[in-house]
């Protein structure tokens, strides 16, 4: 019988205890659970930014219940907030009772843009630039002889013409680029700045930026989950009435773009989160997905959310998802490859399937607790424990602290210091 995600009571374990079971689960050496913990040295993060003077630590956590393309997975993720890994690993049993989620992704193209100004007949320097094609693919390719040794590199030359810009007519010349298991900024970037001079030799302008563009709407990631009601049910609320309420609340996103930047930030929490732990560039991630929201002209939701015939829950995403297994900070931080051979994604493509799953099973989180008890209930029991420590508790008074907050309703800096005095006090007491 094969591994399963399927943890009963993860969350119940010490950290050491979780640490045994994943390195049990993902076969890791001692040396990868040592890399669990701090595994980037001040002299590594020193030649990775500037001016560094030490390195920050965010909590890793680990989501349970996966099942992705018929595979179990364990996704590791990287984020501070409270309860988002629960949240994603309660939806990811949700829809593992209806088969999981089942991702695809198209090839690795990246985009990368040729700005050309100062022409005197914009359309004609396009159709210029289409009829030298071939010329500017095998001058892309002579840039990265390794990368086309792998299958990858220039694909296809393509032309824009924007006729309203501030500064007037401007070409702009898009290169494709298969960056295969690396997001690919570097190649492009190179590629592009080495197209540059051909480019205006061949249209008679002036090239101004070169650059990729993290639009990546050539390479995207799409994951569907089917979610039978009855694994919707509540004490108080039949599951086909809950599904009822989760595509309503889809629907509020869909037409409302003040709701659908909330309803989003849900879906990159889940995304972010295993960017981060992966080493990847969650900037550039956020930057496509939510230019990609607007593709229409109106900002809105990623995701879809509909009933079948069958009163099933059916949820779909997509968005692009430009990140790599190699290159960057994904082979510098030991802890990035400890996160990728916990997921077994070994191409560009498997993590972005792993990754979009993700999201859709934290927007699917997100919107059944505001569809039901509401966002609150169990996010602030979690977010209390933040407040606890924030107030000077250590040890077993966290968790005595934030449970007494909870139940007072009142989660709150200044509640709990006065909750942590009263309690010192009393145990000061002879």
């Amino acid at each position: 019988m094969g591994r399963s995600s399927r943890i009963s009571g993860f969350y119940k374990l010490s950290p050491s205890e979780r640490q045994r079971v994943l390195a049990d689960w993902a076969s890791l050496s001692p040396a990868q659970v040592a890399s669990l913990e701090g595994a980037l040295e001040l002299s590594q993060a020193d030649k990775m930014v500037e001016n560094v003077v030490g390195t920050y630590a965010l909590p890793l956590g680990i989501a349970t219940n996966f099942v992705v393309n018929g595979h179990d997975v364990l996704v590791p993720m990287v984020i501070e907030e409270p309860s988002v890994v629960a949240g994603a690993s309660y939806a990811a049993r949700l829809a593992r009772a209806g088969g999981g989620f089942h991702a695809e992704s198209g090839e690795s193209l990246m985009i990368g843009q040729i700005q050309v100004l100062e022409l005197a007949d914009v359309e004609a320097a396009g159709r210029k630039v289409q009829s030298q094609k071939q010329r500017l693919l095998d001058l892309a390719n002579s840039t990265d002889p390794v990368i086309v040794s792998l299958h990858g590199g220039a694909r296809d030359v393509e032309v824009r013409t924007l006729r309203d810009s501030p500064r007037g007519p401007m070409l702009v010349v898009h290169l494709l680029y298969d960056c295969r298991d690396a997001m690919g900024a570097n190649m492009v970037n190179t590629a592009c700045e080495a197209l540059a001079p051909l480019v205006e030799e061949i249209t008679g302008g002036r090239v101004n930026l070169r650059i990729l563009s993290n639009l990546a709407d050539r390479r995207l990631a799409r994951a569907r989950c089917v979610v039978p009601a009855k694994e919707l049910d509540t004490e108080n609320t039949a599951g086909a009435l809950v599904a009822q309420h989760i595509v309503e609340a889809y629907a509020f996103a869909a037409a409302d773009p003040y709701r659908a930047a909330t309803h989003n930030k849900g879906i990159m929490n889940g995304i972010d989160a295993v960017a981060l732990a992966t080493g990847n560039d969650w900037r550039a991630i956020e930057a496509g997905a939510h230019a990609y929201a607007a593709r229409a002209g109106r900002y809105t939701s990623l995701s879809t959310w509909s009933i079948d015939p069958a009163g099933n829950l059916v949820g779909e995403l997509e968005l692009p998802l430009a990140v790599g297994v190699v290159g960057g900070a994904t082979r510098v931080h030991r802890c990035a490859q400890v996160a990728l051979a916990i997921m077994g994604a070994t191409t560009a493509r498997d993590l972005a399937e792993i990754m979009v799953s993700a999201g859709l099973a934290q927007n699917l989180a997100a919107i059944r607790a505001l569809a039901t008890e509401g966002i609150q209930r169990g996010h602030m029991a979690l977010h209390a424990r933040q407040v606890a420590i924030a107030a000077g508790a250590v040890g077993d008074e966290v968790d005595q602290v934030a449970d007494a907050l909870v139940q007072e309703g009142a989660v709150r800096g200044d509640r709990a210091q006065q909750l942590l005095a009263n309690m010192r006090q009393s145990k000061s007491r002879p």
